[in-house]
């Protein structure tokens, strides 16, 4: 496959792409054409349709996955591809990693992790919850291992979920390790459930966006309600440990003005709420500094999440 990153000026492809977004429009002449964005795992680019309605151009629309064939030009100094051809493929034609932002990491051997995790839990009751989600639900496994933590600020690419997931189990297992007044089995399990909500929060790739559950909910309410919904079918689960598991996702954010319904209350909430940030904000990092030179130590400027301003630390 040809990258969107190593195409140039010149160069004629038959490639498969993403179809980020697609537009119609007129040209001042008043003749209609087509604007496409086209996405690969590398970067996007823009292509023009500018006879929309000749042989060999197929009918599809933004989020499809598309056969292109065109003419690498160059428009006021960016790339710019003229589709002459283009089909819709279908599923089996193209491996969605080589379109979508994916987890550096290999999903199937952190699902591993996160499972041996989960048998470490002595607790039956919240052994029991983890395992009917995680292990004995393949739908429900399939979805995790794929699906974002977030649309935008940090983990947003395939297999990001289960990336931050076992990132902020680990750093309370940490805690648990240090702080003997943390019951771990209730700290690792809030961990593992904490996000689970993003699984409706958010549309699956490649759209990833909000849902309109998402947008009126929220994932912390969500995934409260998905864990009081499943605590229900297990018989004899314990009101106050389903309600103290409840109480850690809900007060995951820390604070009410980061959207956490309840701020903290119980010592395992708030050592959960710690690893939740730290691991989103050291992912954050990651991201910055992936996409900076390796030698640069300039200021790189203010950012939102950490606000403050940021640079590598000098070698």
């Amino acid at each position: 496959m040809k990258y969107i990153e190593t195409l140039r000026e010149g160069e004629r492809i038959n490639e498969i792409y993403l179809c980020k977004a697609k537009m119609s429009a007129l040209t001042k002449a008043g003749k209609p054409y087509d604007n496409v964005i086209l996405q690969d795992k590398t970067g996007t680019l823009d292509a023009k349709i500018w006879d929309p309605g000749s042989v060999g151009i197929d009918e599809f629309d933004a989020l499809d996955y598309v056969a292109v064939t065109g003419d690498i030009t160059s428009f006021q100094g960016n790339l710019q591809l003229s589709i002459k051809r283009v089909r819709k493929v279908q599923e089996g034609e193209y491996n969605p990693k080589d379109y979508l932002p994916v987890s550096e990491r290999n999903v199937d051997e952190m699902y591993i992790e996160l499972c041996a995790l989960i048998k470490t839990i002595s607790n039956p009751y919240l052994g029991k919850l983890l395992k009917s989600f995680f292990m004995e639900d393949a739908e429900f496994e399939k979805r995790f291992k794929f699906h974002s933590a977030a649309k935008a600020v940090h983990h947003g690419f395939v297999g990001g979920l289960l990336e931050h997931t076992l990132g902020v189990a680990k750093n309370c297992d940490y805690f648990a390790s240090v702080y003997p007044i943390l019951n771990r089995d209730l700290l690792i399990s809030a961990a593992i459930f904490h996000d689970i909500g993003k699984l409706e929060e958010l549309s699956t790739f490649p759209e990833n966006d909000y849902t309109d559950e998402g947008q009126l909910l929220g994932h912390i309410m969500i995934g409260a309600e998905m864990i009081g919904e499943r605590i229900r079918t297990i018989e004899g689960f314990p009101k106050r440990m389903a309600n103290e598991l409840k109480h850690c996702i809900l007060a995951h954010h820390g604070e009410l003005e980061f959207g956490s319904p309840k701020k903290p209350a119980l010592a395992e909430a708030l050592a959960l709420s710690f690893a939740d940030n730290m691991d989103a904000k050291m992912q954050t990092l990651r991201e910055i500094f992936a996409a900076t030179p390796e030698n640069n130590t300039e200021w790189l400027g203010y950012n939102r999440l950490l606000e403050t301003n940021i640079r590598k630390t000098s070698k």
